[in-house]
């Protein structure tokens, strides 16, 4: 039977699934590049190092998301879901989308595709933007509810 235990754990196991799969981009990042020169009908050689930076400086709010994901999913299995924590957990992910998008934005200068990331993960970084919003009212209302006698 599917339950909000079992969600979060599929989750949780979707969250590392990610970051294996960052880390195995960050290892293998000159063979994939590499690889999309060779294959891409673009005109790319040169680029190489474009594509470097991308990925490198991508990696970084990737690897910050992915963590401050984990952090809340365990607080919400430990049913500890309106507090200040999780408010400051999902600012840091919603400017981690930020920042993944921007480096996708300027990384269009070279390679037009990137946008079919930015746009996205900007439109990633609104949504949880608007859901931390929400979970901050939430904390609020909580902490009256607890000091109301």
């Amino acid at each position: 039977m599917w339950n909000n235990r079992r969600s979060v754990l599929l989750s949780q196991f979707c969250v590392l699934l990610f970051s294996a799969v960052l880390l195995a981009v960050i290892i293998f990042a000159y063979s994939l590049v590499e690889w999309l020169i060779s294959f891409s009908q673009a005109q790319l050689q040169g680029t190489e190092m474009y594509f470097f930076s991308t990925i490198y400086l991508g990696s970084l709010p990737a690897a910050l998301l992915l963590y401050s994901l984990f952090r809340l999913l365990q607080r919400i299995s430990a049913r500890q879901m309106f507090l200040p924590e999780n408010v400051d957990l999902l600012r840091r992910i919603s400017w981690s989308c930020f920042a993944g998008s921007a480096v996708c934005f300027v990384s269009t200068l070279y390679y037009f595709p990137w946008l079919l990331v930015a746009v996205p993960a900007g439109f990633m970084g609104l949504i949880v933007r608007v859901v931390k919003n929400v979970v901050a009212l939430g904390v609020e209302l909580q902490h009256e509810a607890d000091y109301t006698v």
